[in-house]
C-alpha cells in the first residue's frame, strides 16, 4: 500500500533516536556489523544478506548503502514497520513479512538458494530457547559454506558478577549521553498509531497481532553452545559495550 513518505520519514527518524536508548553504542554496533559482513563477501558478486527482525530497516539499509550489488532482505513479522520502511528506504531493500522460528519461515522470506550473511540486532532475545535453537538451526542449514549468522543483542556474561558490572557500565554510559528522543517504545507505538496520515496504514492492518514475546535468559555461552550444535564450525564475540554484545558464528 501507499505510505505517506514524509510521515514515514517522520515516524523512521523517531524510531531510530528511539531505538538508541535500548543501545547506547548502537552506531558503533551497526558499523561492525557491516565490517563484518563487508569482509566476509568481499568475493560474492551479489551477495545475499537477510535482516532478521528487521523493524524499518535500519541496520538493512546501512548494509545496501555500504555495499550496493548486495541483494538486501529486511525481513519482520510487522507490516506496518516494513511499509514505513519501504516508503522511506526506497527500493535499496526488499522487504519481507515473516515470523522468524514458525515452521517454513526462511521460505516464506522468499529466501531461495544460499544465504551469504544473516544479521539481527536487538530482535532475537524476544525468542525463547526451543524458537531459537531452531532458527540457529535453520540458519545454519541455508548459510552457505563460510557464512555468516551476526547477531549484535543484549546478553547477559556468564558470571553474574560480571553481569552486574556490564549492566553497571551500561547505565553509567548512559548518563553521560544527552538524551536523544523523548520516545520510548510505548510512546513511538501510541503516537505513530495516532497519525492521521498513517490511518491508512493503520486500518489495512488493523488485525495484525504481533507474535508474542517468549524471550530466554541464555547467557554467552548458552548461546555459543546452540550455535555449535546447530552446525555452526566457530562461534565468539567480537565485540562488547556493556551487556551488548556482537556475535559471530561461521557456517
Amino acid at each position: 500500500m501507499s505510505v505517506n513518505t514524509v510521515a514515514a520519514a517522520r515516524w523512521v527518524d523517531r524510531w531510530e533516536r528511539q531505538q538508541q536508548r535500548y543501545a547506547i553504542d548502537r552506531e558503533e554496533a551497526f558499523t561492525v556489523i557491516a565490517d563484518i559482513v563487508e569482509g566476509v563477501t568481499a568475493d560474492r558478486r551479489a551477495p545475499l544478506v537477510l535482516d532478521l527482525g528487521s523493524g524499518p530497516g535500519s541496520l538493512a539499509a546501512r548494509l545496501a548503502r555500504r555495499m550496493p550489488r548486495a541483494r538486501v532482505v529486511a525481513v519482520d513479522a510487522d507490516p506496518r514497520l516494513l511499509e514505513l520502511g519501504r516508503a522511506y528506504y526506497g527500493p535499496a531493500v526488499r522487504y519481507v513479512e515473516a515470523v522468524i522460528g514458525e515452521p517454513g519461515w526462511l521460505d516464506t522470506a522468499g529466501t531461495a538458494g544460499p544465504v551469504d550473511a544473516a544479521v539481527s540486532t536487538t530482535a532475537l532475545h524476544y525468542l525463547s530457547e526451543r524458537t531459537l535453537r531452531r532458527v540457529y538451526r535453520d540458519l545454519a542449514g541455508r548459510l552457505r559454506p563460510g557464512g555468516v549468522l551476526v547477531n549484535c543483542d543484549h546478553i547477559c556474561p556468564d558470571s553474574a558478577k560480571l553481569g552486574e558490572l556490564a549492566l553497571h557500565i551500561g547505565r553509567r554510559r548512559a548518563e553521560r549521553e544527552p538524551a536523544v528522543a523523548d520516545d520510548d517504545w510505548e510512546t513511538w507505538w501510541s503516537g505513530v498509531a495516532a497519525d492521521p496520515e498513517l490511518a491508512p496504514l493503520f486500518s489495512a492492518h488493523r488485525h495484525h497481532r504481533h507474535p508474542r514475546c517468549e524471550g530466554n535468559d541464555l547467557t554467552l555461552s548458552g548461546h555459543l553452545a546452540l550455535l555449535r550444535e546447530a552446525g555452526f564450525e566457530e562461534a565468539g564475540a567480537v565485540w562488547q559495550f556493556g551487556n551488548s554484545h556482537v556475535l559471530v558464528a561461521v557456517r
